[in-house]
């Protein structure tokens, strides 16, 4: 079968054997903004020379900006409650194949507001034999970063942090970016003064200002500065992350694992990290749930 992780600015393709190991991946910038309106036209760019008859897509593609608004399911859920409320894409719209698209989540809290996300529930499908039944805590980094609660194989609820998107407008479009120079690589030690600074007495609106400080009076340098603001962001989101609540389950692509790793260890938190071909495994799974894997007699 294949797996598609596609989301708002880009997608990843997977081509998986009969028992689920991936044989192949690819990585191209043909997010749901850029595809609009040709959605058919774009996968078959991903999969060029990929016949398989099976493909599971997961992300913003289910979304109202997608080929197909797939509904979201309510917390808590797991694989079978996802699996349940995959959406077909019609065949003639896509080369005859057999094409599913994965739902996304709802969180509900008792004040009645909400939380979603689409594409995170499917790598936790496919880390979720290695949670275990106890209550265990996911972190998904990225533009809209997700911590998820899961138990006995379902999430029970998660919380959204606009971590990534904050970053990056900070750089691109604010007085703090103007301060800042390119770097060659992070700078570990500023990142983590940032993460430590996080910690301090006051807001993320009150901190934010250090960025200018640190650098007016050269207590860092101009290419310092993106790692600590990368630092400082990262440890607001982790703030309200209790010490005691065990090893913390990363799932993120390898620069963000890395990042997300050293300011949770400088928490004091246990962590495990998961690759990102976890959607590929939770598109495995919930089609494997749902019948959808082709029968293959014996040799």
């Amino acid at each position: 079968m294949i797996a598609i992780d596609w989301g708002t600015t880009s997608m990843r393709a997977f081509l998986l054997d009969k028992g689920g190991t991936v044989l192949e991946q690819r990585r191209l910038g043909l997010g749901i903004l850029e595809a609009a309106g040709h959605f058919a036209t774009a996968l078959g760019t991903a999969i060029d020379g990929w016949d398989d008859p099976l493909i599971v897509m997961a992300g913003m593609i289910g979304s109202r900006q997608g080929w197909i608004e797939v509904p979201y399911v309510d917390c808590p859920a797991g694989p079978r409650e996802i699996m349940s409320a995959l959406h077909g894409v019609p065949p003639l719209e896509f080369d005859g194949r057999d094409v599913w698209i994965i739902p996304g989540l709802r969180a509900l809290d008792p004040a009645g507001g909400c939380d979603v996300m689409r594409g995170e529930e499917t790598q936790i499908c496919g880390v979720i034999d290695e949670l275990g039944c106890q209550r265990q805590t996911v972190c998904l980094p990225g533009t809209h970063s997700k911590r998820a609660s899961v138990m006995a194989g379902r999430v029970e609820t998660f919380a959204t942090a606009m971590t990534g998107e904050i970053f990056e407008l900070l750089c691109a479009h604010s007085m703090l970016g103007r301060l800042m120079s390119p770097a060659r690589e992070p700078d570990s030690d500023a990142f983590a003064l940032g993460v430590i600074h996080a910690r301090r007495d006051g807001d993320l609106l009150h901190h934010l200002f250090a960025v200018r400080t640190l650098g007016l009076f050269d207590v860092l340098s101009r290419e310092q500065l993106r790692s600590f603001l990368s630092g400082l962001l990262i440890g607001h989101e982790l703030n309200d992350l209790p010490v005691d609540c065990g090893t913390v389950h990363l799932i993120a692509a390898p620069s963000l694992l890395v990042a997300y790793e050293a300011a949770l260890r400088l928490r004091g938190h246990a962590v495990r990290a998961h690759a990102e071909v976890a959607a590929a495994h939770g598109c495995y799974r919930l089609a494997s749930l749902a019948g959808l894997l082709p029968q293959w007699g014996s040799a």
